[in-house]
């Protein structure tokens, strides 16, 4: 008797993901098409310290003065923890006029200088020994610490190995379900994601406690938070 060919084609999501469109592909007799999900989670391997640097002084050349003063006030904080100023981006010094606009006349009364510093640390051990001295010369009022992965692209091959890994068991399952056996990959697509899911933690500045022993880090004794990348692949696969 001869067997009718049969196409078999079937999507499978292993871990919800937010809505995207995938590839559309026509599958062929005597072939299954798999999707699958996949992820892999890491702990995050830099640092990233932002704040800014905002003073205000009667004359434009006054604030550019005091902005240099605590521009090399943040020099000095590197310098004493063992790191290259270069290793902080700096950005450019914007000077814009501030008007007294109760005066029909908009007046000028003083001058403001801002700039933005931007530091990446992939000793965890610095954060304190940095945002604290920066905190108590009153740079600036506010700093953001956000947690992220730089060598993300390691992180998305192996979301990529899992989630081909689920494709193929799938395809395998179905396939002896047919009492049929999977043969060569046909045709693979793969998309990956990082977690949107930022690690934030919003500094201010510290208030000094005479005699009173430091407190364990946040963290300690805690489960660290984890980057999170995901990988969605769609695979033929051949039926013999």
């Amino acid at each position: 008797m001869k067997l009718a060919l049969v196409a078999l084609a079937v999507s499978i999501a292993a871990i919800p993901l937010i809505a995207q469109e995938h590839p559309s592909v026509t599958a062929q007799p005597n072939t299954v098409y798999v999707g699958a999900d996949g992820k892999f989670e890491s702990a995050p391997d830099t640092a990233l310290i932002q704040f800014n640097i905002s003073v205000q002084e009667d004359t434009s050349q006054a604030a550019y003065q005091h902005a240099s003063k605590d521009v090399e006030q943040v020099r000095q904080v590197l310098h004493a923890n063992g790191i290259e100023p270069k290793a902080a981006n700096l950005g450019f010094f914007s000077v814009q006029p501030v008007y007294d606009w109760k005066n029909p006349k908009r007046k000028v009364i003083a001058y403001r200088v801002t700039t933005d510093v931007t530091l990446k640390l992939k000793d965890f051990s610095k954060i304190g020994p940095i945002t604290q001295p920066l905190a108590e010369a009153n740079v600036s009022e506010t700093q953001s610490l956000n947690y992220t992965l730089e060598n993300i692209d390691d992180a998305k091959n192996k979301a990529v190995e899992d989630a081909y890994r689920r494709t193929r068991n799938s395809a395998d399952t179905l396939a002896h379900a047919s009492n049929r056996s999977l043969g060569d990959l046909n045709y693979a697509s793969v998309d990956t994601f990082e977690n949107p899911r930022p690690i934030l933690a919003r500094m201010a500045r510290p208030m000094a406690m005479a005699g009173a022993a430091a407190p364990p880090p946040p963290t300690e004794e805690f489960t660290p938070q984890t980057v999170t990348v995901t990988a969605h692949v769609n695979a033929v696969f051949n039926l013999k």
